[in-house]
């Protein structure tokens, strides 16, 4: 047993005597270790100054590898920068990077490294190295301070409205310069007053009506951009802004009419609002007045009271829309007249809601029924269910319109019953619109031939109803085209099908022409057309359609030509047949 406990030792040794060799236990690998950093963190702020880190020490003694350098990169381990000694470290200007983190590591690495460049990730980093632990570069921008007060609310008047009681919290403030900014609602730069006291200074009720934002700004020299007319978003270099204060330039407040809106029927009867109430809470301005305008703005009148608002007439203004308004206004308004328009007052003012007044033509009632889809094929065609619905009909003169689809008047029936004894048919293909009419004497243009467009006098039309008068339908033909060598052998179409979804027309065949048109064959049926040899027909092109019909068609038979036919027909897309 202990012998062979021996030899088993002996077969070890030499199976591990043959795996190895000298060289390795002289040059065991190289594992880099990049060490040990300590200091920081650091915290900068971004401000145009030099900012550099120091104080930082590596433990050497923990470090391996051939080779060494220290690794600057952003928050995302991004290289930034390669400096090679801690001396190149305390060197570098981190205000340069602007806002934001950088990482500082130190590496140890052996030749071979790949990946180790500007631009890099150090995820990416491929060969053999060791990082040391990373210490935080914050980068902070500038900071404003905190303003307090506000928001202010003030009318547009004419009278000197300033702010006051604004504090500025200047506890975490930084910047080389200060400044406050106004800026308009969209933050374009309307006044730079360098103090507060030259902020309480401004006169707000100057710029007119709308909103103003207050900042605080810190900057470092050379920003771009601060000056009149500029917006805040294209400011260039250093710099930082406080929080807004809004002021709020309010224009005159005339109030919140109550009642209506009111619609009347121009026809001779006076017609006047009433129930009308203004609601006074909040009204400001020295001078008061109502407007009336038509729906173009355009004044007709400026009744003083509501009570003269209450003795107008708007039958006699006619058919359209009237506004009424409450006016609130300071001395000096222009434009404020008979004849003026309302979107052209200049001066302090200000308005109420407008309640509608809206007058009214004669209505012609709605007519129900349809639309109507006829086929003219020689059979009499009626509306029969067409009706008319006079719930709020006005006017003394009634009747019926026909027009074309271009409004042409082809017919003006009397009474409904006549409208339903039109024969829609013998006005052949094409769209027909029917109209209820009310006139007043004196109406222009009531006759067969003219456009209804040309009317001209007190008239009201109904809406229309449409009458489809379609053609004959043939289907459509499926298959093919076909083409056959002329070649003394038989050619035969074959495959051809018809839909026959919707086909119209009691009679029925198929027809067979050249390229001109010109009828070579009436098969009577599909079996007949696929039963043509079209090679005798020698070099050419054939069309095959399929054609419905009523009697008294004329023109149909073989030497007739198709664009020739006269009646009622209609027919299918055609299939070709080329012959080569």
């Amino acid at each position: 047993m202990k012998k062979l406990n021996w030899l088993l030792a002996l077969i070890l040794i030499g199976l591990a005597t043959l795996g190895c060799s000298d060289d390795d236990d002289a040059n065991p690998p190289i594992v880099p270790n990049g060490g040990t950093l300590s200091g920081g963190p650091f915290s900068f702020i971004v401000d145009g100054i030099t900012d550099m880190v120091s104080g930082i020490t590596l433990t050497e003694s923990t470090v391996v590898g051939t080779n060494k350098s220290f690794v600057v990169t952003d928050a995302n381990r991004n290289v930034l920068g390669l400096p090679p000694t801690m001396m190149a470290l305390e060197g570098v200007n981190f205000d340069d990077a602007g806002t934001g983190v950088c990482l500082i590591y130190h590496i140890a690495f052996e030749t071979g490294l790949q990946g180790l460049a500007m631009g890099m990730n150090l995820s990416s980093l491929n060969g053999s190295f060791g990082l040391s632990n990373a210490i935080t570069v914050n980068r902070g921008g500038l900071n404003a301070g905190t303003l307090s007060g506000g928001p202010f609310t003030f009318t547009i008047d004419g009278m000197p409205d300033m702010i006051s009681g604004i504090v500025l919290n200047e506890s975490m403030l930084t910047g080389e310069s200060r400044t406050f900014v106004i800026t308009d609602g969209d933050r374009n730069i309307l006044g730079l007053p360098p103090t507060l006291t030259a902020l309480e200074g401004v006169d707000f009720d100057g710029a007119g009506e709308g909103l103003c934002l207050i900042y605080h700004l810190t900057y470092g020299d050379g920003l771009q951009g601060l000056d009149l007319g500029t917006n805040l978003s294209e400011l260039v270099g250093e710099h930082a802004l406080s929080n807004a204060i809004e002021v709020n330039r309010l224009g005159l407040n005339a109030g919140v009419l109550s009642g209506g809106p009111f619609t009347f029927t121009v026809d001779g009867v006076p017609d006047m609002v009433s129930g009308i109430m203004l609601n006074e809470t909040g009204v400001s301005g020295s001078l008061r007045s109502y407007v009336i305008t038509d729906d173009s703005g355009n004044i007709l009148g400026l009744p003083p009271t509501l009570m003269d608002v209450e003795g107008v007439d708007f039958d006699g203004a006619g058919t359209g829309v009237c506004y009424i308004y409450h006016i609130t206004y300071e001395e000096g308004i222009l434009g404020l007249m008979p004849g003026g328009n309302i979107a052209e007052l200049d001066g302090f003012f200000g308005l109420s809601n407008l309640i509608s007044v809206t007058r009214l033509d004669l209505n012609a009632g709605s007519l129900l029924g349809g639309p109507y889809t006829f086929t003219v094929d020689g059979n009499p065609d009626m509306v029969n269910t067409i009706s008319l619905n006079e719930t709020a009909v006005t006017g003394s003169i009634r009747n019926y319109v026909i027009t074309d689809e271009m409004g042409v008047i082809l017919g003006l029936p009397p009474t409904l019953e006549a409208v339903r004894g039109v024969d829609f048919d013998g006005a052949g293909e094409g769209i027909c619109f029917i109209y209820h009419l009310t006139y007043e004497p004196g109406l222009q243009g009531r006759m067969v031939g003219q456009n209804i467009s040309g009317f001209n006098g007190n008239f009201a039309l109904s809406n229309s109803v449409t009458v489809n008068r379609v053609g004959l339908n043939a289907g459509s033909l499926s298959g093919g085209p076909f083409t056959f060598a002329v070649d003394g052998n038989p050619d035969m179409v074959s495959g051809i099908m018809l839909n026959e979804t919707g086909v119209s027309g009691s009679l029925r065949s198929y027809v067979i022409t050249d390229d001109s048109g010109n009828i070579l064959g009436l098969p009577p049926t599909l079996m007949d057309v696929e039963g043509v040899d079209f090679d005798g027909a020698g070099v050419g092109v054939c069309y095959i359609y399929h054609i419905t019909y009523e009697e008294g068609l004329e023109g149909l038979m073989a030497g007739g030509n198709i664009s020739e036919l006269s009646g009622f027909f209609g027919l299918s897309n055609l299939i070709s047949v080329t012959r080569n």
